[in-house]
C-alpha cells in the first residue's frame, strides 16, 4: 500500500541545509502494523510528516518517492494532498490536549472531520460520531459527545483522537507516540484497540515510538532509525530476539527488564560496546533508621462547585501509612488519579494535607508553618517529570544550579559558588562549558541531568522523583536511572520514586506501594510484588505491562 523509496529530507536554515533523513526505504501493507523506532532526532516523526505532506517550514523531500497505492504523493499539489489527508491517510498525534481544540466540543470536532471527508449531512455526521465514541468505549457517548476536551481523562482524550483519525475511513494511519504519557492499564487498552481495528478494517498503521515494549506488544515488523538513517528493518520477533546491528542491540538492551532486577542498566561505553548485565546486589540499610514516616496521611480537594451546583469533596488520598529507611528507595505506583503525585506533594508541602502526620528526621513537618519548614527544606528536594518546564528558560545553567546554593548560604562567594556548580555538572556527566548556556540548548536527557544537579545543590537527604524519565528515550532513560542509583549509593540518599513504568520501578526501588483511587492496595518488597502479587489490582497492573522479556530470552 505504501512504498517509501530511498527518500532524503533536508531542512533549510541560516547555517545551511540540515539533513533529517537520508536514503530511507520502507513499505507498509494492508493489515500490517509497522513500528518505526529510534531515539529523539532519529527522523521517525519526520518520515511520518513527509508521508502526510506536513513537513515543517523549510523542510523538503529532496530525493526519492513516496508511493501510495500507485500514486507518488510528492507529485501532488496542496489541493490534491488535502483530499488525501484524513480521507485516505490520517494521523494520531502524541498529545491529545494539543491535537484537540479546547474551545470546541467533541461533537463539533468529530462531525467536522466526518462531514469534510465523507460528505454526510449534520444529522448523519452526528450519529456517526456517536457510533465512533461507542467503538472507543467512551461511556454515555450521546451525552459526553457534547463535552469539551478538558472534561475527559487522558486515556479518553487519546481514544477521541483515534476516533477522529479513523472516522474518515482511511487506508493508512500514522500513530505518532500514541501511548507515551499513558498509564500501563490505559496504554494496554489503546494498544488492544489498535490491534482490533487493524484486524477488523484491514488498515495499515505506522506506529512511531521509542517504547520497545509497545513495539513488542503490537507490531508485525519494526524499522529502527538513527541520525536520519535506517539502521535495521525486519519482523519484530527477529529484530527483538536477534538484532544484527550494534545500535539495535544497544537499544533493546537498554530497556529495563520486568522479570529481574539489575545492578545497573546496560549503557554503551565510549567505544560503542555494551557491558554485560549484572544482577543487582543487596543494598544494606538500617530498617530502624527512619528518615520519613507517613502516618494516616489524607488529602481532600474541595472544588467548590458553581453558583448553581455544589461539587462534592474529592478524597485524593486516604489514611496512607509507611516508613522509608535512610538510604532506601520506595516506589509509588498506580494509575492516574491513584494519589501518587498527590502523596508526594503533600509530603514535601506543596499540597495541604487534611489529616495524618508526616515526620522527617523525627520532626513532624505536617504540623509546621512554612517558616518553620524552611530550615528543613534543603534536605528534601524533588525531581519533576518535565525538566524543560521545571527549569527557568531565561536563566543560564550557572544561575539555575547556583540559586539554591545562594538561597541557603552554602557558599561564601561567587568563586565558591561557580566551583560547586562545575563540580555538580561534572558529577552528572556534563562539564563547565554548560555554565553560560540556557535550557533550550540541551537535549531532554541533558536537561534532566541539569535538574538532578540542581536538586543535589542543596545537599539533600531525601529526593522525591516524580516520573523523572517517562519522556526520555530508552538509552537516555537508562543513563539517567543509573546516574540516580550512583548518586544514591555515593550520598546515601533516600528516594521516593513515582512512575507508571513498572519495569523502571523494579530497577529503582527496594519496596513498592500500590495505590488505587487514593487508597493503599498493597505494600511489600519489590521482588515479592512482582513475583507474587497478592492483590487483584496489582496482578492486573503487572499482567498489562508490555513484555520484551520473552524476546530477549529467545535471543
Amino acid at each position: 500500500m505504501l512504498e517509501v523509496n530511498n527518500i532524503t529530507i533536508d531542512f533549510a536554515s541560516r547555517r545551511g541545509d540540515v539533513r533529517a533523513a537520508r536514503n530511507v526505504s520502507l513499505t507498509v501493507e494492508r493489515g500490517e502494523i509497522l513500528g518505526l523506532v529510534g531515539e529523539s532526532g532519529a527522523g521517525k516523526s519526520t518520515i511520518g510528516n513527509a508521508v502526510m505532506g506536513l513537513l515543517e517550514s523549510g523542510g523538503a523531500v529532496t530525493k526519492g518517492s513516496i508511493m501510495f497505492e500507485g500514486e507518488n504523493l510528492l507529485d501532488m499539489d496542496d489541493s490534491q494532498m488535502r483530499a488525501v489527508r484524513g480521507r485516505r491517510i490520517s494521523m494520531i498525534m502524541q498529545d491529545p490536549m494539543t491535537a484537540l481544540n479546547p474551545v470546541k466540543t467533541i461533537a463539533d470536532q468529530i462531525t467536522e472531520t466526518i462531514s469534510h471527508n465523507l460528505g454526510l449531512n449534520a444529522k448523519d455526521a452526528m450519529q456517526d460520531a456517536i457510533n465512533w465514541l461507542k467503538k472507543m468505549d467512551i461511556p454515555n457517548p450521546e451525552e459526553r459527545i457534547h463535552h469539551y476536551p478538558h472534561e475527559f481523562s487522558g486515556g479518553q482524550r487519546q481514544r477521541i483522537v483515534i476516533a477522529m483519525a479513523l472516522c474518515g475511513k482511511p487506508d493508512l494511519v500514522i500513530a505518532d507516540e500514541p501511548t507515551t504519557a499513558l498509564d500501563v492499564s490505559v496504554q494496554a487498552q489503546i494498544l488492544q484497540l489498535i490491534k482490533k481495528l487493524v484486524a477488523e478494517t484491514n488498515i495499515g498503521i505506522i506506529l512511531v515510538t521509542h517504547n520497545m515494549g509497545v513495539v513488542a506488544e503490537v507490531t508485525d515488523r519494526v524499522a529502527i532509525m538513527r541520525y536520519g538513517e535506517l539502521v535495521e528493518i525486519g519482523p519484530t520477533s527477529k529484530i527483538l530476539s536477534a538484532p544484527e546491528t550494534d545500535y539495535a542491540k544497544m537499544l533493546i538492551a537498554s530497556v529495563p527488564p520486568g522479570d529481574t532486577k539489575l545492578h545497573r542498566l546496560p549503557v554503551p561505553t565510549e567505544d560503542g560496546t555494551l557491558p554485560p548485565a549484572q544482577a543487582a546486589t543487596h543494598r544494606d540499610f538500617d530498617e530502624n533508621d527512619i528518615i520519613l514516616k507517613v502516618k494516616d496521611l489524607s488529602i481532600t480537594y474541595n472544588p467548590g462547585g458553581s453558583m448553581f451546583s455544589k461539587s462534592e469533596p474529592v478524597r485524593a488520598l486516604q489514611n496512607l501509612s509507611f516508613d522509608l529507611p535512610r538510604g532506601a528507595s520506595m516506589g509509588l505506583v498506580g494509575e492516574s488519579g491513584s494519589g501518587k503525585s498527590t502523596c508526594a506533594r503533600g509530603i514535601i508541602g506543596l499540597t495541604p494535607t487534611s489529616g495524618g502526620q508526616v515526620y522527617f528526621n523525627g520532626h513532624e513537618i505536617s504540623a509546621m508553618s512554612e517558616k518553620q519548614r524552611r530550615p528543613l527544606r534543603p534536605a528534601m528536594q524533588m525531581i519533576f517529570q518535565d525538566p524543560y518546564s521545571s527549569l527557568n528558560k531565561r536563566m543560564s545553567i550557572l544561575d539555575i544550579i547556583a540559586e539554591p546554593i545562594r538561597f541557603y548560604g552554602l557558599a561564601n562567594n561567587r568563586t565558591e559558588i561557580e566551583q560547586q556548580v562545575v563540580s555538580l555538572l561534572e558529577r552528572v556527566g556534563l562539564n563547565g562549558d554548560a555554565l553560560k548556556r540556557f535550557p533550550h540548548q540541551f537535549s531532554g536527557g541533558q536537561r534532566q541531568r541539569i535538574a538532578v544537579a540542581r536538586t543535589l545543590a542543596s545537599k539533600p537527604e531525601l529526593i522525591i522523583c516524580d516520573e523523572p524519565t517517562s519522556a526520555l528515550d530508552v538509552s537516555v532513560q537508562a543513563a539517567v536511572l543509573n546516574l540516580i542509583k550512583d548518586l544514591q549509593d555515593e550520598y546515601n540518599l533516600s528516594l521516593l520514586f513515582i512512575s507508571h513504568d513498572l519495569p523502571v520501578v523494579r530497577q529503582m526501588c527496594d519496596d513498592i506501594i500500590v495505590l488505587k483511587q487514593g487508597q493503599l492496595v498493597e505494600m511489600d518488597q519489590t521482588d515479592r510484588i512482582f513475583d507474587n502479587p497478592q492483590a487483584d489490582y496489582t496482578k492486573e497492573l503487572i499482567q498489562l505491562m508490555p513484555h520484551m522479556d520473552d524476546f530477549k530470552q529467545a535471543g
